[in-house]
C-alpha cells in the first residue's frame, strides 16, 4: 500500500492531509476521500459502484463473474484516483460478501496486486465500527444501531457514548428476497427466531433504532418525497413504526417510472425497497422499538472515528465543523468565539443545548460576507440549513438558520421553510440571537478589542452596553440603531454606560 500514498507534507498538499477509505461492501464498493479537521473532515470525493458482490451468495455461495468484473474495474479506478489525489492514508476494508464467498479470496488477491492492503472485517467487528460511526455523527445516541448491508445486518447497543452488545446476522438486503419467497410471514418468523436465540428480542423497548446503510436511507428518501418534507437531509431524519408500515403498503403499488423520479434514489435501491421495508418492520417488532433515526454516518465514519485519539473523540463534531467553516469563509479568525461570549449574558437562562446552537450561529456569523449584499441573508440561511453538519436535527438547523438570516440583515421574519421545522418560540429566540450577533459585528468591526473590553447585560428596564470611555467612539450611529432594535426585542430600553 505504501507505494500508493503521497509522501508530501500537508503544506505541499495545500491544507490538511487527505485520507481515504475504500469500502468493499456486499452491494456497493465505495471510495471516499476526506480532508479537514480529524474529528469531522469534509468529503472531498465520493464515488460508488453497485457491484452486487453478494447477489449470488445465497444461492451459489460465490461472487458471480459479472460482479467480480465490476469490482475489479472499480478497485483499479479507485487506486488511480487515490494516487492522483495524493492521499496520505488509505484504509481498505471488505465485509460480508467477500468474507463468506468461496471465491472472496480472489478479489482480495486482485486488490493486493493493485497495492491495496485489505482488512477483512468479521461480523461483530463490522458492527462495532458501524456503532462508532453513529456515535461520531450522533454523540448522544442511546438505542440500537442497525446497519443493513447487502450481505448482513449488524446490531449494536449504544449508550452514553459507549458501545455495548453487538451482533451480526445473515440478513443482508440481497438475501431477503429468497427468504420472503418461502411464504407469507416467513421473514418475520425467521428474524424473530434469530433475534430471540441471540438475546436481542425486546432490547429496543423505549429506545430508537438508528438506521445505517443505503437501503434504509432509500426508504427515508422515499418518505421525504411522498410527504413533501421541507428539509430533505437524511442525517437525523426521524420516522415512526407507522411510517414504515405505510411505506410497506405503498411500495408494491408504485410504478418504477414514478420511483425513478425520486431524487437520489438509484435503480439498484428501487429493486430492494420492498425487502428493506419488510425487514425493518419485522425488526422493529422483534426489538420492541417504535421510532427510528437515520444516520448518514456508518462504517466509513466509524473507521475514521476509531483512528482518533481520546481527546479528539470528545470534541463536539458540530462545533468543530462550524468553526472550520467560519475560519474558511469568514474574515476574522476566532471572532465567532468572541461573539458568543459577548452576547451570552443576554441568554444566561438558556439550556446547554440552546447555548450550543447559539455558539454555532456565532461561529458561522460571517459566512455570508463575500456574497452579494442583497443575498447575504439567504447565504446564511442556506449555510445553516444545507451544510454538511453532524449532531444536529432539522429543528436545530432551523434555529441556527434564523439566527444567521437575521444577523445578515434578513430581519426577524421567518422565511420558508423555517416555520415548518421549528416552533414560533424557537424562531423568535433565534432571531434575538441574530440581532445580538448583528450588533456585535457592527460595534466591533470584526476586531477583538471592542468585544473584549465591553460587555452586554440586561436589567429590569434596560439592555446595557458598557464600555471604557476611551472606546466611546465605537458607539456610532449604526451601532446605536442596532442597539435599539435589539433592546426592543427584549422589551427593554437601550442604555450606554461609559467607565
Amino acid at each position: 500500500m505504501a507505494n500508493l500514498l503521497s509522501r508530501r507534507t500537508a503544506a505541499e498538499l495545500d491544507g490538511p492531509p487527505r485520507v481515504a477509505i475504500i469500502d468493499i461492501g456486499s452491494n456497493s464498493i465505495r471510495l471516499v476521500v476526506y480532508q479537514g479537521p480529524p474529528r469531522l473532515p469534509s468529503v472531498l470525493f465520493n464515488e460508488k459502484v453497485m457491484a452486487g458482490l453478494g447477489r449470488e451468495l445465497a444461492d451459489k455461495g460465490t461472487i458471480g463473474p459479472d460482479a467480480m468484473a465490476r469490482a475489479r474495474a472499480a478497485l483499479a479506478r479507485f487506486v488511480a484516483v487515490v494516487r492522483a489525489m495524493e492521499v496520505s492514508r488509505l484504509t481498505t476494508v471488505a465485509t460480508a460478501a467477500v468474507r463468506e464467498a468461496d471465491n472472496g479470496h480472489e478479489l482480495i488477491a486482485h486488490a493486493e496486486d493493485l497495492g491495496l492492503d485489505v482488512t477483512l472485517l468479521a461480523g461483530e467487528e463490522e458492527a462495532r465500527i458501524s456503532g462508532q460511526g453513529v456515535l461520531s455523527g450522533i454523540p448522544d445516541a442511546d438505542g440500537i444501531v442497525g446497519d443493513l448491508g447487502g450481505g448482513s445486518l449488524e446490531l449494536v447497543r449504544v449508550s452514553g457514548g459507549e458501545l455495548c452488545d453487538r451482533a451480526s446476522f445473515p440478513l443482508g438486503v440481497l438475501r431477503l428476497a429468497a427468504i420472503r419467497e418461502r411464504g407469507d410471514h416467513t421473514l418475520e418468523r425467521y428474524v424473530g427466531k434469530m433475534l430471540r436465540k441471540a438475546g436481542w428480542a425486546g432490547v429496543g423497548e423505549g429506545r430508537p433504532l438508528y438506521l445505517v446503510g443505503g437501503s434504509w436511507r432509500a426508504l427515508a428518501r422515499l418518505d421525504m418525497h411522498t410527504t413533501n418534507y421541507a428539509l430533505p437531509i437524511l442525517h437525523q431524519y426521524a420516522m415512526s413504526a407507522e411510517t414504515v408500515a405505510r411505506l410497506g403498503r405503498m411500495i408494491p403499488r408504485l410504478e418504477k417510472s414514478w420511483l425513478r423520479d425520486v431524487p437520489e434514489l438509484s435503480n439498484a435501491r428501487i429493486a430492494t425497497l420492498g425487502d428493506s421495508a419488510a425487514l425493518l418492520a419485522t425488526l422493529l417488532r422483534s426489538l420492541g422499538s417504535d421510532t427510528m433515526v437515520v444516520s448518514a454516518f456508518g462504517l466509513r465514519e466509524g473507521l475514521l472515528y476509531g483512528q482518533l485519539d481520546p481527546r479528539q473523540r470528545t470534541e463536539d463534531p458540530l462545533i468543530v465543523a462550524a468553526r472550520e467553516e467560519g475560519r474558511r469563509l469568514g474574515r476574522f479568525a476566532e471572532h465567532g468565539n468572541l461573539l458568543d461570549r459577548w452576547i451570552a449574558p443576554l441568554f444566561a437562562d438558556e439550556t446547554p443545548a440552546l447555548a450550543r446552537l447559539r455558539h454555532v450561529a456565532c461561529l458561522l456569523a460571517d459566512v455570508g460576507w463575500h456574497a452579494n449584499p442583497e443575498f447575504r441573508a439567504e447565504r446564511g440561511l442556506d449555510a445553516a440549513l444545507h451544510g454538511n453538519w453532524a449532531a444536529i436535527d432539522a429543528r436545530g438547523r432551523a434555529r441556527v438558520a434564523q439566527a444567521l438570516f437575521t444577523s445578515l440583515g434578513g430581519g426577524i421574519v421567518s422565511p420558508a421553510p423555517l416555520p415548518d421545522l421549528a416552533t414560533a418560540d424557537d424562531l423568535a429566540l433565534a432571531a434575538r440571537w441574530g440581532l445580538a450577533i448583528r450588533l456585535g459585528q457592527r460595534f466591533s468591526a470584526g476586531v477583538a478589542g471592542p468585544l473584549k473590553q465591553s460587555r452586554l447585560s440586561l436589567t429590569g428596564e434596560a439592555l446595557v452596553l458598557d464600555l471604557p470611555a476611551s472606546n466611546a467612539a465605537f458607539y456610532g450611529e449604526a451601532v446605536e440603531r442596532r442597539h435599539k432594535v435589539l433592546a426592543t426585542q427584549f422589551g427593554r430600553k437601550p442604555v450606554l454606560t461609559l467607565r
